[in-house]
């Protein structure tokens, strides 16, 4: 739908609210929605700001002031012993020290706003009764069989007498969503809300089930007939804190955001909520939201834009992926410009067209990509995009690979994948040549100073002088920075070589099953590297065809006359096997979770660091935590949710002061 700016202000707020009403039923009635969230929240907040205006043309059926729910209840329904309502909303700091302003003196809890569907869960006397999800916050829907198919992990029976209330918030983990979106090309999900939404929409929960589209249930509160108490075992919890003043809460919201990227699962804000249950009582209700709670929403990870255009880049190892630019739009905390598109067949099925409005999906540091198109809003002088058939930088034919129908050249003197594959050597996680960037490289590439990596060692001062824009100080830091990355070592070395299906995980294992020379990797058979955990038939293919070409066995041996160390570092060697046998961590599966700060500086060491410390003391690593792993090993600022679930299934929490203990006995410190 396109709004008439033109029209007056009684039209205006008609329209919005009709808008807003209509994305309602929507979402309430399929589980999906054409607008990302921070689409819907501004047609919200332009209502409110209007009608705040100008009361007297609030329409009679205005979706302000009231709980967001379905037009209509279509199953069996009950009345909830407490409204389920929404809560207010704060985008910036001054809102939340104004909230927390109206209760001096009050403590305050902090926890993740997961962003799903909320749900109640009653017991009586230890067994479940039904679920409910908030409906009209009065009233809701009875799903009580749908999730019993759906949310395989909601406990069953508790401990703990009486007519027992769990309140929380079914998600669909970011892992499930992916995986069902892999298997079902030809009826993707839109998101992990919407998927969680969706499949209790279903009326077949078993197709459901069957199809792996499950969900998971965190529990953010309980109370026994109306009084307050822990949230019963068997649930997972929703990470909180407890502060004692606002600076505690502002830094409470800061640091669940900064976990934000980490987490399997989508969480759009934090909930800032009075900690005693009497004082949230005491602080009442309005029509539609509790005045002791509020919730602070952080940047949008998803919004819509235009799509401008589409471009075809060769990449450093022949891809040739679709980059789009659009309509600059803030999400997820920057401003993006350029998404990917993934592939041509996603774009073939999702009917992508230059000139469409996209919704952009921005999550960590993940590259922003087009979640879908909103084809309503079509004017007819959109363009198909039609994936090239000869490369961009060549002209070579291009192949077409794989289910996602991608674009490849395989000429490996192709100009781009030159320039691409030079850029990648000399980038952070490979050689790490700091003081030499992408524009340079382009430039002596095209001058053709640099033609493969060995190039870098020869360059000169003088020879960089002669460019303009290039003075002594610049040329200097230059040449500097590429001496230093000679010590590089194997494992380095490897990800620069930029070996296709050889991730930087690749490079770690081989160095961590003990090869010490690159020439020892290039001269290893396929079932060698297959006898390696993690290491697949065909990445192990790959890394034998890639070293038996004669141009890779040159430039190594080029590399080693220039003095750049291609043999295995101490940092990313095994622990040796009388250490290794002492070691507590020695064959233990093991989950990193929290910040960490080194014990030797004092400064703060990246998660990627500790796993390759505790992975030279023969753990073996993990990303979640499950009955399988042995330890959790803990640094600071960690949630509650990850030591609940280990405290949950018997696995032993290890803070960083033990840990570094443990590597240091063992050599690894």
């Amino acid at each position: 739908m396109t709004f008439n700016r033109g029209v007056n202000i009684g039209e205006r707020i008609a329209e919005l609210a009709a808008e807003v009403k209509r994305l309602n039923d929507l979402y309430y009635g399929t589980g999906d929605s054409p607008l990302p969230d921070a689409d819907y929240d501004a047609l919200k907040d332009e209502l409110a700001a209007l009608v705040a205006e100008h009361p007297e043309l609030e329409p009679a059926d205005s979706p302000l002031g009231k709980v967001n729910a379905p037009a209509e209840l279509t199953g069996p329904t009950v009345r909830h012993a407490r409204p389920m309502l929404s809560l207010a909303k704060a985008t910036d700091e001054e809102q939340i020290r104004t909230f927390c302003g109206r209760f001096g003196g009050q403590v305050f809890r902090v926890s993740e706003k997961l962003d799903g569907l909320s749900l109640s869960v009653v017991y009586v006397d230890g067994s479940l009764d039904y679920v409910a999800t908030r409906g009209t916050g009065a009233v809701g829907e009875l799903v009580t069989e749908k999730v019993r198919h759906v949310i395989p992990g909601l406990p069953v029976e508790i401990e703990v007498p009486g007519r027992v209330e769990v309140r929380g918030e079914a998600v669909m983990l970011r892992s499930v969503w992916a995986a069902y979106n892999e298997a079902h090309p030809d009826r993707t999900l839109t998101n992990p809300r919407s998927g969680a939404a969706g499949t209790l929409v279903l009326k077949d929960p078993v197709a459901a089930a069957k199809a792996e589209r499950l969900l998971r249930f965190f529990a953010f509160g309980a109370d026994r007939d109306g009084v307050a108490l822990e949230v019963p075992a068997g649930f997972d919890p929703v990470a909180q804190y407890v502060c004692a003043s606002v600076e505690e809460v502002l830094t409470a919201i800061d640091e669940i955001g900064g976990r934000r990227d980490g987490l399997d699962y989508d969480i759009d804000g934090a909930v800032v909520r009075l900690h005693e249950p009497a004082a949230f009582d005491a602080a009442g209700f309005n029509s539609a939201e509790p005045r002791g709670a509020i919730a602070f929403k952080y940047p949008p990870e998803e919004k819509l834009t235009k799509l401008l255009s589409v471009e075809w880049p060769v990449g450093k190892i022949g891809r040739v992926p679709p980059r789009a630019r659009v309509e600059p739009v803030f999400v997820g905390g920057v401003t993006v410009e350029n998404i990917t598109l993934h592939n041509p067949r996603l774009i073939r099925e999702r009917d992508l067209r230059i000139g469409d409005t996209v919704a952009v999906v921005r999550r960590g540091d993940v590259i922003p990509f087009a979640g879908r198109s909103l084809p309503e809003r079509r004017d007819g002088s959109e363009v198909e995009i039609v994936p090239p058939a000869h490369c961009p930088s060549c002209g070579s034919e291009l192949e077409v690979r794989g289910t996602g129908e991608e674009r490849w050249c395989v000429n490996l003197q192709c100009p781009a994948q030159v320039t691409r594959r030079l850029m990648h050597w000399a980038s952070r996680q490979a050689a790490d040549m700091e003081g030499v960037g992408d524009v340079w490289i382009e430039k002596l590439a095209e001058d053709g100073v640099l033609k493969r990596r060995s190039d870098f060692y020869d360059l000169t001062a003088e020879q960089l002088l002669g460019y303009e824009r290039m003075g002594e100080v610049s040329a200097k830091n230059m040449v500097d920075s590429i001496a230093s990355s000679k010590g590089m070592g194997l494992r380095r070395a490897l990800i620069g070589m930029a070996i296709p299906m050889a991730s930087e995980g690749t490079a770690k294992r081989l160095c961590l099953a003990g090869y010490e020379r690159i020439e020892d990797v290039a001269a290893a058979t396929a079932e060698d590297l297959v006898a390696i955990r993690d290491i697949g038939p065909k990445a192990a293919a790959s890394i034998v065809d890639f070293f038996a070409r004669t141009d890779v066995k040159e430039e190594i041996a080029r590399l080693r006359e220039r003095g750049v160390n291609l043999d295995v570092l101490d940092e990313d060697r095994p622990l040796d096997a009388a250490a290794a046998h002492d070691s507590p961590l020695k064959g233990r599966s093991v989950v990193i979770t929290g910040a960490f700060t080194d014990p030797r500086s004092g400064a703060k060491i990246s998660r990627p660091d500790v796993t390759r410390l505790v992975e030279q003391a023969a753990a073996t690593t993990a990303s979640s935590v499950s009955a399988n792993t042995d330890y959790l090993l803990a640094g600071e600022n960690v949630g509650a949710s990850k030591t609940g679930k280990a405290d949950k299934l018997g696995v032993t929490v290890v803070r960083q002061d033990e840990l570094w203990q443990w590597l240091a006995e063992a050599g690894v410190l």
